[in-house]
């Protein structure tokens, strides 16, 4: 029974894949990863076919072997076909190769029994299911890595493939690892074993239907986890071999050989642990030998960002975190970020543990030379090249500084250039194991330039806007005390001249002094004004009385024309009343400046629910809608010739501050109507009233 089992289970699986070969026959072999195909799949019948007839012949152990290295070598093909140049990592092909060599050892223990006398049979059985347990381990890793690292697009078009992959070294794996262990108990398992290859026939299938998809991309991160898993595998396999094979002799090799593995481990421990020199010179060669690339390019741009991006409290200043991004792509220690001030020479902006000396002064003229050639040619300095005269003779012709050549721990020099300007330069300290750069530190260190130069470029944009911003904010103060003192001089002058026919009066003379008490009051606050400190909003808001504050904004304008107070001034408003004087004030200034001197000027209080209204009304020349629209509220807009063109802008900038609005109407030839809005409040003196 068990013989019929292997024998139809194996030719089912020679057929099916015989059916493979003719199907891809039909469709074509058109490319070498397609004859490859057709090379295994014919191996995997050759194979199966010799089971059935002769189960573990030396012809069907061959055949095994023969078909595990052509799959294989499908495998290494696929991991190929997404570089457009064709190249493959290094790390990546000593996997495949070390795979090759398994299989190959295989072939040369399975010819041993023919080689050597009956007795050692035995031990060269065993080390053969070893290297199959190996080979199959091997296999296994290349397939996680394979479908694990594919591109997500093609992830569909391999999924079948590589789950018949699995299987069937899943299948080898779990069979020869229980025949290492008890070979009699397995008989049953190799007898089922072409079923298991025959149920991957239709999986191969619906691969292969889609085998123009199949694009592979291996990471550096896959090829460090395949030489990790395989080196594992490897050690364990050579030492079960080194146990199986010596297993009769008197010394114990196996155990020599774990204590000198052990010895060499533990000295090459001693030497990288405490050395960063040895740490830094392992990583360069590891980097230089084993991958395609020096960096995990993405791993590098994620953290660059993440260091020149952080904010918070805790965040070090933008030239620090520029500094440390770079430090941290080649393992500098340390460095400083160098600008030009606005006299050319070139001073220090940041450092980060930088281990050299205190940046030497520089004369301008030299600065600015060396300063410009490096802003020309972008080049990034490496100062050994200038050091010791070797390097691309355009590296050689800019000319650093003397203190940059002197200093010793000075390495390399990159320069930040942001639309052709170059707004940094960044000099890094010597790693531990000082190298000299290649073309590949050379890129990552110009992209990364170029954007830690835009970072800095915008730090120094938005210090220019705030520098800007408290200019303008000085300047609209200014411009709003200067009006205020145009008003004051108006009345000053007045005062003058009635001075001269009124001096024998003791009432004008009274009136004067308190005149001229308020007007220096009101200047020495207008002086308060300008101080940085001073507030760009009224000080308080308050519940505040309307009859006072409209009284006195009054009285300063009613000795040149008539000023009239109508409706309830008891009532009470939220706001500030020094800045609802001046906004007041403003408006009176104007309403009288348009109107006609027998024409009064009315202000009118009323409340509307929760709101105060204050109409300030005049008969005089008006506005028309364009004006009100596009030019009434514009600074140093004005229609009087020797108006600022600031005082609605400023009335309406006080009100608005106060929680208020101002609106206005006004027609050519029919005079204008201000209204401020400002929130009703209580009298002090009484609680306020709740409402619903």
């Amino acid at each position: 029974m068990a013989i019929l089992i292997a024998f139809w289970t194996h030719a089912l699986a020679a057929a099916l894949f015989l059916s493979l070969i003719l199907w891809r026959l039909r469709s074509g072999v058109r490319q070498g990863g397609q004859r490859l195909l057709l090379a295994a799949f014919s191996l995997t019948a050759i194979w199966a076919w010799l089971n059935a007839i002769d189960m573990g012949s030396t012809l069907a152990v061959y055949a095994e072997t023969a078909r595990n290295l052509v799959w294989v070598g499908m495998l290494h093909t696929l991991s190929g076909s997404g570089n457009e140049d064709g190249a493959r990592q290094r790390g990546v092909r000593l996997v495949y190769g070390a795979v090759a060599a398994v299989l190959g050892l295989q072939l040369a223990v399975d010819a041993l029994p023919f080689l050597v006398d009956d007795g050692s049979t035995g031990a060269i059985a065993l080390t053969a299911i070893i290297l199959r347990i190996t080979a199959a381990a091997g296999a296994l890793v290349l397939v996680h890595n394979v479908y694990g690292q594919a591109a997500p697009a093609s992830r569909t078009s391999i999924r079948f493939a590589m789950l018949a992959l699995a299987i069937i070294w899943t299948y080898d794996l779990n069979l020869y690892t229980l025949a290492y262990l008890d070979l009699s108990s397995t008989s049953g398992l190799f007898h089922w074993r072409g079923a298991v290859v025959a149920l991957t026939a239709p999986l191969f299938a619906l691969g292969a239907q889609r085998e123009e998809g199949w694009r592979i991309r291996l990471s550096r991160a896959a090829t460090f986890q395949s030489l990790s898993l395989l080196a594992i595998c490897g050690y364990f396999a050579v030492m079960t071999i080194l146990a199986t094979a010596l297993r009769g002799t008197g010394w114990d090799w196996s155990r020599s050989a774990a204590i000198g593995l052990l010895t060499a481990m533990t000295v090459a421990a001693m030497v990288l642990v405490p050395s960063a020199r040895a740490r830094s010179w392992a990583k360069v060669k590891l980097a230089k030998h084993l991958f395609e690339h020096r960096y995990d390019y993405r791993t590098e741009w994620l953290r660059f960002t993440d260091t020149v991006g952080r904010s918070g409290p805790s965040a070090a200043p933008l030239g620090e975190r520029v500094v440390k991004a770079f430090a941290d792509i080649v393992d500098a220690p340390g460095g400083v970020l160098l600008a030009a001030d606005e006299a050319g020479a070139i001073e220090t902006a940041a450092a980060w543990n930088w281990p050299g000396g205190n940046i030497a002064s520089i004369e301008p003229d030299e600065s600015r030379r060396f300063w410009l050639a490096v802003e020309c040619e972008g080049r990034i300095l490496e100062l050994d090249a200038h050091r010791h005269g070797w390097g691309d003779p355009k590296d050689l012709a800019i000319t650093p500084p003397g203190w940059m050549l002197a200093e010793a721990s000075a390495w390399a020099g990159i320069p930040l250039i942001h639309h052709d300007r170059l707004v940094g330069l960044v000099v890094l300290a010597a790693p531990d194991y000082r190298r000299p750069l290649d073309w590949e530190d050379f890129d990552l260190l110009r992209t990364a330039g170029r954007q830690a130069a835009s970072s800095l470029a915008e730090a120094h944009g938005q210090a220019a806007l705030s520098n800007a911003q408290r200019f303008e904010e000085f300047n609209r103060r200014f411009a709003f005390i200067l009006h205020d003192v145009k008003n004051l001089v108006s009345q000053l002058s007045l005062v003058a001249r009635n001075a001269e026919r009124h001096a024998d009066n003791a009432e004008f003379r009274a009136d004067m002094i308190a005149t001229l008490k308020s007007s220096v009051g009101k200047m020495n606050d207008l002086l308060a004004r300008l101080a940085p400190q001073a507030p760009a909003r009224p000080e308080r808001v308050q519940p505040l009385p309307l009859r006072a504050t409209l009284t006195a904004a009054i009285a300063a304008k009613r000795r040149d024309h008539d000023v009239r107070l109508l409706g309830d001034g008891s009532l009470w408003v939220d706001g500030d009343a020094n800045g609802l004087e001046q906004a007041v004030g403003q408006l009176l200034q104007n309403a009288i400046d348009a109107s006609p001197t027998e024409e009064p000027v009315l202000v009118r209080v009323a409340r509307d629910v929760d709101q105060v209204t204050i109409d300030i009304i005049d008969k005089g020349s008006g506005m028309d809608a364009d004006f009100i629209r596009n030019r009434l509220f514009q600074p140093f807009v004005s229609t009087k010739l020797s108006g600022f063109g600031v005082g609605a802008f400023e009335a309406r900038s006080l009100i608005v501050a106060m929680g208020g609005r101002l609106t206005v109407t006004s027609s050519p030839g029919k005079g204008s109507h201000f209204t401020i809005h400002l929130p009703a409040a209580e009298p002090a003196s009484q609680p306020a009233r709740k409402r619903a």
